[in-house]
């Protein structure tokens, strides 16, 4: 079955009791059992439901994955993750990672006994030299939030085979669509379900993604006991959206690639982050690794932060707010915004200027979307 019709049917299996296309929700905390210790495969939501038991076999399908696993958001799956490591253990983590990732590892993870490292994953020698003999995953972004850095998959798994390092991977900005990051050796696929995968702005959730029975086992574990679980209305609602990911996804690329074309073009944009212009470090790999760029672009204006804020004050189309992947064109600043709480000498040290500016690209007319950043432009 191609790509295409698994994202539309892959678990689209008409009710039994009354044939109807669309699933119920089975909007349901308990279920009564059939006497005791016997149940219909059900007994509690928090452990279980119906609804999620859909999307996280659908969501497997599409990734190519025997198990999926859903959670209460992107950062609940993270942290999910982070719980098959103990004190002492060490992580090596992509360094331009979204905000709210290095905020958890940092703030947070730190005072339970983990330790932490970043690297520019682009760079393979980099994540060479970083590992130690505490090392116990590989944290890997790709493209990276908000530069768009591109991490060579299979030279990381090379990596991560070499020392027995579990190697995850964030893919949230590829999406199944573009880049199945477990064909490439990973253990661990993850998304934030919140973006493109449910792409209508309207939930918050997380996935992940295995091919590890042990790593399901656990993650399922993690998922019962600690409670971090999408309501069953958030699964029907992310299903809804999951089947139109292939055509949303083609419409974001070709419009991104298009913006991005602009935007490098005009006289006022100092440096433009997308993968899919040959100009850019990461084209190659990401040529070779993606089946198409995704429709997130990060730009810098010549004028510094005074200009990107008169841009993002002055979009009309755009809309000035945060998250990303949704069908609306979404404009962004990242040093105030989605990576705030990222120290200023950190984020500067990694290229994460206070000027720069991202853009999650909708699926509007492409030309709506050049001619309100045209316009937005003029007056940078």
């Amino acid at each position: 079955m191609k790509l295409d019709t698994k994202i539309v049917r892959a678990s689209s299996k008409p009710d039994k009791t009354t044939g109807a296309v669309v699933p119920p929700i089975y909007q349901t905390a308990t279920y009564v059992l059939e006497e005791v210790g016997k149940d219909k495969g059900f007994d509690y939501t928090r452990a279980s439901n119906p609804s999620r038991q859909l999307l996280e076999e659908h969501l497997a399908a599409i990734e190519g994955a025997k198990y999926g696993v859903c959670f209460s958001s992107g950062m609940s799956a993270v942290d999910s993750i982070m719980k098959l490591l103990k004190v002492g253990d060490h992580v090596i983590c992509s360094d331009d990672v979204y905000g709210g990732v290095s905020r958890h590892f940092n703030q947070v993870l730190v005072h339970y006994g983990l330790e932490f490292t970043y690297v520019n994953s682009s760079n393979p020698e980099s994540v060479k030299n970083a590992i130690k003999d505490n090392t116990k995953l590989l944290w890997i972004e790709t493209p990276t939030n908000p530069l768009l850095k591109i991490t060579d998959l299979n030279a990381m798994n090379q990596i991560a085979k070499d020392n027995n390092l579990l190697f995850g991977v964030d893919s949230t900005f590829s999406t199944p669509v573009f880049l199945r990051p477990l064909e490439f050796g990973a253990d661990i696929a993850m998304h934030s379900t919140t973006k493109y995968l449910s792409g209508h702005n309207q939930i918050i959730g997380g996935a992940i993604l295995t091919n590890n029975q042990e790593i399901f086992d656990k993650m399922k574990f993690i998922q019962k006991t600690i409670g971090a679980v999408s309501s069953p209305f958030d699964c029907y609602l992310t299903m809804l959206g999951l089947r139109t990911l292939h055509l949303r996804m083609e419409r974001h690329a070709e419009n991104a690639q298009a913006v991005a074309e602009f935007l490098e073009s005009h006289p006022k944009v100092s440096r433009v982050a997308y993968p899919g212009l040959p100009s850019d470090p990461g084209y190659d790999i990401a040529k070779q690794q993606m089946l198409g760029f995704s429709g997130m672009i990060s730009f810098e204006l010549s004028g510094g932060i005074p200009a990107g804020k008169h841009v993002m004050n002055n979009v009309k189309l755009c809309f000035l707010a945060e998250s990303l992947g949704a069908v609306e064109t979404m404009i962004t600043h990242p040093a105030t915004m989605t990576h705030a709480e990222v120290p200023e000498q950190e984020r500067h040290a990694r290229g994460l200027t206070d000027g720069l500016v991202r853009l999650s690209v909708g699926i509007e007319h492409k030309q709506d979307i050049i001619n309100d950043l045209s316009q937005a432009l003029e007056g940078a």
